[in-house]
């Protein structure tokens, strides 16, 4: 007699983060904390330790460290591109995982004062990541060559004569 194996099914998060020219493609799932990068492990893929901080940033900050497992898949840019690129994925993820809004306050309900706010948890996290930054897509990029010079802005050696 066959077994039936009964495998529940996993529920992934999806985030998208960019920075200069890389693109990451982040997914989460509940589990005990494995970051995969490319199909390799966070510490194979990234040699230095900022790199690696940034990665791990919005997790730490969340407390959702050893409660993740995050998959990757980056492509373009260096490694601090696409080390900026997985955070601000991850970030992203985490946001939709939760269903976060950051969004104004809603009004006051009866028996609240009109200048008291209560704090939501889940939006709490939503406007932590917010103000630290991981949400935000670092908009700098590499200038474009101009034609008739050297490079962006540098030009060819002046000769009056």
């Amino acid at each position: 007699m066959a077994e039936v194996l009964q495998q529940t099914k996993k529920t992934y998060y999806l985030g998208t983060g960019r920075r200069k020219t890389a693109v990451a493609r982040v997914r989460l799932a509940e589990g005990t904390g494995q970051i995969q990068i490319n199909g390799r492990e966070l510490t194979d893929y990234f040699t230095e330790d900022k790199d690696r901080q940034a990665v791990l940033g919005p997790l730490e900050l969340t407390e959702m460290r050893h409660r993740l497992d995050v998959f990757v898949r980056v492509h373009g840019g260096g490694f601090t591109g696409q080390a900026g690129a997985i955070c601000q994925g991850i970030a992203r993820a985490l946001k939709e995982m939760y269903g976060l809004t950051t969004t104004a306050a809603p009004p006051p309900t009866e028996g609240q004062a009109e200048g008291q706010v209560v704090e939501d948890p889940i939006n709490a996290m939503a406007k932590k990541l917010r103000d630290s930054g991981y949400l935000t897509r670092d908009s700098r990029m590499k200038e474009r060559k101009k034609y008739g010079r050297k490079g962006a802005r540098k030009s060819f050696q002046f000769s009056k004569r």
